[in-house]
């Protein structure tokens, strides 16, 4: 799935940012309800994935050892899989769950067909 998943050069300092803070990080893609449809990040493996996960990319972002793994559920892959998606951060307060909360920021998806 090459270039399924890209960063922009605000998102990957962020990354680099809770890297820093946290340690190695993985991203799900969140399929709605309370938290919007929006990246989650987490602390890697925190988010437990499973079978009906797929993983679209292993990031690689300038200035963070290893590859940040971007997940999404297979039933949203499959409505997505024409589209090539840009992880962004934006001004605002996202999801409480994910680690960019307390920063201000939160990241949001770009999406753009394939």
């Amino acid at each position: 799935m090459d270039d399924v998943v890209s960063v922009t050069p605000a998102a990957a300092e962020l990354i680099r940012s809770l890297r820093g803070q946290h340690g190695p990080l993985m991203f799900h893609q969140s399929g709605g309800c309370c938290d919007g449809s929006a990246p989650m990040c987490y602390p890697a493996g925190e988010f437990r994935t499973g079978s009906s996960d797929v993983l679209l990319a292993e990031l690689t972002v300038d200035g963070v050892a290893e590859p940040v793994e971007f997940w999404m559920s297979k039933v949203q892959w499959e409505l997505w899989r024409h589209t090539r998606l840009t992880v962004d951060v934006v001004p605002g307060r996202g999801s409480g769950f994910s680690l960019e909360a307390p920063e201000g920021v939160r990241f949001l998806i770009r999406s753009r067909l394939a």
